[in-house]
């Protein structure tokens, strides 16, 4: 058997940096996370409760899901206005494997918006595909340019799955209806397969409620999303997909369904009870979302506020917790610190000022542009104390370990951006 190139086996890249900034933060270092997008909030009581009535149940359950959870999932994204039946879902442990399931049982290759998610183009290339990245408009990131698409689209016949994420990581923006319309159009005209990723469709700043590709391309769209990002269950790993109605629906989930059997077996028992839980939209959970909605919010808009006080070109951030500044505009002062590509920034920012940051080719983007991805949920305080007392605050941005970590990022930014 051939080795498996070195490529498809290296560390996520997200995944290496919050362990790099964990390691030097307990070994005493001064460091400023803004590189892993954990949600960075505390569990709720009520679900705490859930989950520890349901630590008995050891046994295996079906494979997509019990039929509690599958009906409370169902009435969740029936209520967001996507009529959906229990049949029609897949839960699983996370919302990751039910990506790659679905990249691995979908035929043709795999298009993705550039920059994108750094797990989607890695887990095409273990899945055997070949990736066709398109560049995003300037508004708004996770959907690709409808025109470019449609180009890039001519030249690639292999082509069978369109991958796009609303709202996005990593711009932390949300496309606009008309935009999602066009590329699904696109999609519909070259007989592709959409896989929504909506992780971050609870968490639209404002408080509304995100253009579904699934509205668009109802036959062929597969929604993915999970309590990772709007509950802060990221370690708990609770995702699930939603099929389409209907003969291609059927086949899809069937295909889903045989790779969950043979790869995770089962979403684990307790958690399948809090996913019945927390996807009935009991009132104390839909609060406990629009104070992490608010949170999340003020803070990325307070970053965004640093990045562009200093000369950078960043789209506000409209939903989630991330941002995408490009420092181009300040090339000439961070050339004469030595900073020449996204890699030297993120190298400057880590070890000069302890800032952890994800450059942009991680994601997909130009390896010489000066962007990158930085995260905003891990600065709500060090322990669950200062979280809850962070996420309660009608001031957040007052509070001192809030207030700490936006001074750490300005003095750093204006350091590299001065010359010297």
């Amino acid at each position: 058997m051939d080795a498996m190139p070195a490529a498809l086996t290296a560390h996520s890249a997200t995944l290496a940096i919050d362990e790099t900034l964990r390691a030097r933060r307990a070994a005493g270092e001064r460091v400023l996370h803004l590189g892993f997008g954990e949600a960075g909030l505390p569990v709720p009581d009520p679900v705490l409760t859930v989950l520890r009535a349901a630590a008995d149940r050891n046994g295996y359950g079906p494979v997509a899901g019990s039929p509690e959870a599958r009906e409370a999932a169902a009435g969740w994204f029936s209520r967001r206005g996507l009529a959906t039946h229990a049949a029609q879902i897949v839960l699983a442990p996370g919302s990751k494997p039910l990506l790659y399931a679905l990249l691995a049982a979908l035929p043709g290759d795999v298009v993705l918006p550039r920059p994108a998610w750094v797990s989607y183009a890695a887990q095409s290339a273990l899945a055997g595909k070949r990736v066709i990245g398109v560049p995003v408009p300037p508004e708004a990131g996770g959907v690709p340019d409808p025109e470019a698409l449609a180009g890039a689209l001519r030249a690639a016949p292999e082509a069978g799955v369109l991958v796009l994420t609303v709202p996005d990581n990593p711009t932390g923006t949300v496309v606009d209806r008309d935009r999602l319309r066009a590329v699904c159009e696109v999609a519909d005209r070259h007989g592709l397969a959409v896989v929504a990723d909506e992780i971050y469709g609870e968490l639209l700043h404002d408080g509304g409620t995100i253009p579904r590709a699934a509205a668009f391309l109802p036959e062929r769209t597969v929604v993915t999303t999970g309590l990772s990002k709007s509950m802060a269950l990221g370690g708990w790993r609770i995702g699930l997909a939603r099929v389409p109605d209907g003969p291609w629906g059927d086949a899809a989930r069937a295909r889903l369904v045989g790779v969950a059997s043979e790869v995770w077996s089962a979403l684990a028992a307790p958690m399948q009870a809090v996913a019945a839980y927390v996807l009935a939209d009991p009132p104390e959970v839909r609060s406990h979302i629009d104070a992490a909605r608010r949170l999340h919010g003020t803070v990325a808009r307070a970053v965004h506020d640093e990045f562009t006080a200093v000369g950078a070109d960043c789209r506000p951030p409209t939903a989630g917790f991330y941002l995408y500044p490009d420092l181009s505009p300040r090339r000439g002062a961070l050339a004469a610190h030595g900073i020449t590509d996204g890699a030297s920034l993120a190298t400057a920012l880590l070890d000069r000022h302890g800032i952890g940051v994800l450059p942009g080719h991680a994601f997909g983007d130009d390896p010489q542009a000066l962007r990158f991805r930085a995260a905003t949920s891990l600065l709500y305080g060090d322990t669950t104390a200062e979280r809850w007392e962070t996420l309660r605050s009608a001031a957040p941005l007052d509070l001192p370990w809030v207030a700490a970590a936006t001074t750490h990022l300005r003095q750093a930014l204006r350091a590299l951006t001065t010359h010297p």
